[in-house]
């Protein structure tokens, strides 16, 4: 089969498993929906109860999940290209941990929940510059000196965030915690996270030969021409934003930025073209399906979905170890 065509097969495949996670999404809970009505719903019969919970409740939220994991995926993908490590994660340059200490201080000040999305963006913001103006201070840029300052502030941000829940009053704890672990429960406003995902998308692509070239290495990358400087601090800027408006919707939910790039770099290779799209629909794929898990499996009751992903996370990860082992041998 010719690339052109095994790409685009491979982005309908991604295209399906995404509509398909969503009617999921939309038709399972506590109340089951039949798909027919789930149907009648989504084209106009608002009227009934069914069509109420299917508009107004679990369609936003969907939406929300789907983005949100998209720009986690996506994420993980560019800062794997930017620090050519494989462990390269959205949370590991300590952006999760800026918006934990923003948001948890907020739930601590009896804030209302735009006032705690507020706080962890700006949290994020703040760890975002912090570690870009440690890691460049001085003009000797390396990916290594940036991810030792992303560790480095991300461990302080988990200090500080042990500390506040130490003296938090014990009614505020359950908030903090849930929170901390993954919460869809409050992402009712897709539009912004769906136009930052469209957004990150837009800027990516047209990058995406220069990140095949920066994956080589930057000495090869600048011979062939690009400006890997401006490259990097690019992908940078955009890997974490992105993070930070996720992170700011859903709280810290782990593994999707990791896991997802390599799955889809199993099937579709190492090709940025391909992989950012692709990382983006499976990764706004299997959020859904988690956060659909999460509020229905113990329903009426509902699990923190960085829980589930975690659970997904570890043996996916402890796979992809054993085979590289296996292929290195």
């Amino acid at each position: 089969m010719p690339t052109r065509h095994r790409a685009l097969a491979i982005l309908a495949l991604l295209t399906g498993a995404s509509l398909g996670s969503m009617l999921l999404a939309l038709a399972v809970g506590s109340m089951h929906i039949p798909v027919g009505d789930v149907f009648n719903a989504l084209f106009g019969g608002e009227g009934s109860l069914s069509g109420d919970v299917v508009a107004h409740l679990r369609l936003p939220r969907a939406l929300a999940g789907f983005a949100c994991g998209g720009l986690l995926a996506l994420s993980g993908a560019l800062l794997q290209v930017l620090l050519r490590n494989p462990l390269a994660d959205p949370y590991i340059l300590g952006i999760s941990g800026g918006a934990g200490v923003g948001a948890i201080l907020a739930i601590l000040l009896g804030l209302g929940v735009a006032g705690i999305n507020g706080a962890s963006f700006v949290g994020a913001l703040a760890a975002m510059v912090v570690v870009f103006g440690l890691a460049h201070g001085d003009g000797s840029w390396t990916q290594t000196r940036l991810l030792l300052t992303g560790v480095i502030v991300a461990a302080g941000c988990g200090a500080l965030v042990a500390l506040i829940l130490s003296i938090a009053p014990d009614h505020k704890l359950h908030g903090m915690l849930f929170w901390l672990m993954g919460d869809l429960s409050q992402a009712t406003n897709p539009k912004l996270v769906l136009g930052v995902l469209a957004a990150v998308l837009f800027v990516a692509m047209p990058f995406a030969r220069e990140l095949n070239l920066l994956a080589r290495g930057p000495d090869m990358a600048q011979a062939l021409g690009v400006q890997v400087g401006s490259l990097r601090r690019g992908v940078y800027i955009v890997a974490s934003l992105a993070t930070a408006v996720a992170v700011t919707q859903t709280g810290s939910i782990g593994f999707i930025g990791l896991i997802v790039p390599h799955l889809v770099r199993l099937a579709v290779g190492n090709d940025q073209r391909l992989l950012l799209p692709a990382s983006a629909l499976a990764g706004g794929s299997l959020l859904v399906v988690a956060d659909t898990l999460a509020r229905s499996l113990i329903a009426p009751q509902q699990l923190p979905v960085g829980v589930l992903t975690a659970l997904i996370g570890v043996p996916v990860f402890l796979f992809l170890l054993a085979r590289d082992s296996r292929l290195r041998r």
